[in-house]
């Protein structure tokens, strides 16, 4: 906020519109977010969440809050690259927190789900398009290169958003070749509380069919599991990939 720098969302608009506005940061965006959940009723009905109101609600009185207790008239450093890039990747971290837990920070947020609804245009799009607008009203008022600095803060969001929200998604599908597949089964019940799918193959080579293992388990599970079969059939085959979301019973809720 003392850099000026409108890295998008409602928080890049509030830093703006405080130059047109005798508000504070944190008032100007209780406003605004008081307006966009209104419009957001308007178009898209009540389902969109009681956490993201929650979620931009709190956001919008912490500030209010620190600008009354420790009001920061200065920036920390004179290098506006370590500004942006500090202050973009924690501001990121907590977003990404905030949508693995099915809600969102609201703000520009409701107006990319307007317009993806009512355009068809692409959610990620969608709000790329209002944090460039917004990008654009800071170039207009504080100069290309406070702007510019904006819109790389835009990005750098972008990126680690959605490095938080795979990472924190982050688990392990694994298929299983073996002769000792009801053993590796019981395992996964039992040890790993897991579920598992079989499926029937026939070996290329051998002719021979077989049952093919899968199951979708976390990284310390992998651990146990890869132990525990090298322990009772070492000649078994197994591949691990990386999953980026996994919804269903014993992992995230589909919503």
């Amino acid at each position: 906020m003392p850099s000026n720098i409108a890295a998008g969302g409602i928080n890049g608009l509030s830093i703006v519109l405080r130059n047109f506005i005798p508000l504070s940061v944190g008032s100007i965006m209780l406003i605004v977010n008081v307006i966009l959940f209104v419009v957001a009723f308007i178009f898209l009905g009540s389902g969109f969440g009681g956490k993201t109101i929650y979620a931009s609600l709190g956001i919008s009185f912490t500030i209010m809050v620190l600008e009354k207790i420790y009001p920061n008239r200065m920036p920390f450093t004179n290098d506006l690259i370590l500004e942006v890039f500090f202050g973009v990747t924690l501001s990121a971290i907590g977003i990404g927190l905030i949508v693995n837990q099915n809600a969102s920070s609201g703000g520009t947020d409701i107006l990319g789900m307007i317009l993806n609804k009512y355009t068809g245009l692409d959610f990620g799009k969608a709000l790329l398009l209002c944090d460039f607008i917004i990008t654009m009203g800071a170039v207009f008022h504080y100069g290309p290169e406070l702007g510019m600095y904006g819109l790389f803060g835009v990005i750098i969001n972008g990126i680690i958003v959605d490095y938080i929200i795979s990472g924190l998604n982050h688990n392990k599908e694994v298929t299983v070749i073996s002769s000792r597949i009801d053993e590796i089964q019981e395992f996964i019940f039992d040890d790993l509380d897991r579920g598992v799918t079989l499926y029937k193959g026939i070996g290329g080579f051998t002719k021979h069919e077989k049952l093919i293992l899968k199951t979708v388990i976390d990284s310390r599970d992998l651990v146990k599991l890869k132990l525990f079969i090298q322990d009772i059939d070492p000649s078994a085959f197994v591949t691990v990939t990386n999953t980026a979301e996994v919804l269903g019973h014993g992992f995230n809720n589909i919503n």
